[in-house]
């Protein structure tokens, strides 16, 4: 049985399944209530961006999910 944690929440994840009940962004593992919060959070300035570059929305995950990890959540 394998155990795994949330980055960001902390919280502790039975028989994780990836990309089930947890996701690998930026190199951190994040489960699913945190993965949805993270797109929540993106969606309105991500639908704001014009023209639109992945290198800029890349960073922006990025900056995002290490705040998140600061705070313990998004």
């Amino acid at each position: 049985m394998k155990t795994l944690s949330c980055d960001v929440c902390r919280k502790k994840l039975e028989n994780p399944v990836a990309t089930r009940n947890y996701f690998h962004i930026c190199h951190r593992e994040v489960c699913e209530p945190c993965k949805d919060s993270l797109e929540g959070s993106l969606k309105p300035v991500v639908r704001t961006k014009d023209p639109f570059s992945y290198d800029w929305y890349t960073k922006l995950v990025k900056d995002s999910v290490e705040k998140a990890i600061q705070k313990g959540k998004f």
